[in-house]
């Protein structure tokens, strides 16, 4: 991809990372890019940089429309090194540059991470930035996703950087939402939210509060597309994520041994479809814990099955309870579930994560012992979907 110009005298010149399939915990099957901006005016600034590996394209295509030497400032909306890896290199050859970071925060980090050569300068929420023709405002978004995190808008050009707000991991060699496959493009926002920004729920509701205010007609994230005709969709999308609004569905998901606890979980499905329900049922072994994730945001129910080994639940099982439990979701229901041999602990176990994440137990933990029979199996379908109408 080459520099593009998304408004007069303002260029995309971030890089696509077509092949990348995970990033820190989370699959990115579709890819990803790391965007950055650069405008052009009597001053010049670049907005944030990319991963260390494509600082040499983001340089390339700043090239094709200025000497790096005549960038006067390159702003840092967020340490983390997928936006500021590529500051060393682009350093190197913006000599003149200063670079802007938010507050105490932003510097405290970009020096730990580069070092105190460069001339900084820190900013606080308000704060202005004039550039000529356009100014830069900074608003601080502490703790989405860290502390350092601030969004850059320009309002004489209705433009928000939003750094990793509205972002989606989607690689694509067009780079605005109307270019793109709709479904796909709010797929990937979805995930991104569910497993980026879900613990920072509150925070993200204040910050689309405080976005809302400003007059925009475009929001370029630091991920994925650029959003200029369904902006209105996106703010909804993040209205519900960010408040948790849950759809009365369910998410069922298990690891098993011999099949036993499989058993379990595709009877506790059917019990949620005779009370009408929507269930979706997830095998540890066949799906990544980020795309569970995606459904656990919007889901009421999430219900977790595992059977005993060597006196615990299965690794897998413990580490996407692990990662449920980091992502902190709210005002969800459930239970553990299980099959076992002669301990049974894993069952408990599954329980004791679910109640430390904060999952309302709606039933005891299901244990049965070796393969449940076909009246087991109907017994529970059927005690789920008396509980599900209980629960009415």
């Amino acid at each position: 991809m080459r520099k593009q110009e998304i408004k007069k005298g303002i260029y995309y010149v971030g890089a696509v990372d077509w092949d990348v399939r995970a990033f820190h915990g989370y699959s990115t099957e579709r890819g990803a890019t790391y965007n950055a901006y650069l405008i052009v005016d009597e001053k010049i600034a670049l907005i944030d940089t990319t991963k260390a590996p494509f600082a040499k394209e983001l340089l390339a295509r700043v090239k094709e429309i200025v000497d790096p030497k005549e960038i006067d400032y390159v702003i840092s909306n967020h340490v983390e090194m997928d936006h500021s890896g590529g500051i060393p290199e682009v350093m190197k050859e913006a000599v003149n540059a200063k670079i802007v970071t938010s507050g105490p925060s932003g510097l405290k980090g970009l020096q730990a991470h580069y070092g105190s050569q460069y001339e900084y300068i820190s900013v606080k929420a308000g704060e202005s930035l004039s550039l000529g023709k356009r100014s830069l405002v900074f608003v601080t978004t502490p703790m989405l996703h860290w502390p350092d995190n601030m969004v850059t808008y320009c309002p004489e050009e209705k433009l928000l950087f939003s750094n990793d707000a509205f972002g989606q991991h989607y690689a694509s060699n067009m780079i605005f939402d109307d270019q793109v496959n709709y479904e796909e493009m709010m797929a990937e926002a979805k995930k991104y939210f569910a497993n980026i920004l879900m613990p920072y729920g509150v925070q993200a509701t204040k910050a689309l509060e405080i976005v809302k205010g400003l007059d925009i007609d475009m929001i370029a994230p630091s991920h994925g597309v650029i959003w200029r005709t369904h902006i209105k969709d996106i703010f909804k999308a993040y209205e519900e994520w960010a408040t948790e609004t849950l759809a009365d569905a369910a998410v069922v998901v298990y690891d098993s041994m011999w099949h036993s606890t499989e058993k379990m979980a595709r009877a506790i499905v059917e019990g949620f479809a005779i009370a009408g329900v929507p269930a979706k049922l997830f095998d540890l072994k066949a799906n990544h814990i980020s795309n569970i994730m995606t459904e656990v945001l919007t889901s009421k129910y999430v219900v977790v099955g595992s059977p005993t080994l060597n006196n615990c639940m299965l690794p897998t099982v413990a580490a996407f309870l692990c990662y449920m439990r980091g992502l902190a979701p709210h005002n969800r229901e459930g239970f553990a579930f299980g099959s076992y041999g002669w301990g049974g602990q894993g069952i408990a176990q599954v329980q004791e994560q679910l109640d430390l994440i904060g999952v309302k137990k709606v039933m005891e933990p299901v244990r049965m012992n070796y393969i449940p029979s076909e009246e087991q199996l109907r017994e529970l379908e059927q005690a789920v979907a008396e509980m599900l109408k209980t629960r009415e």
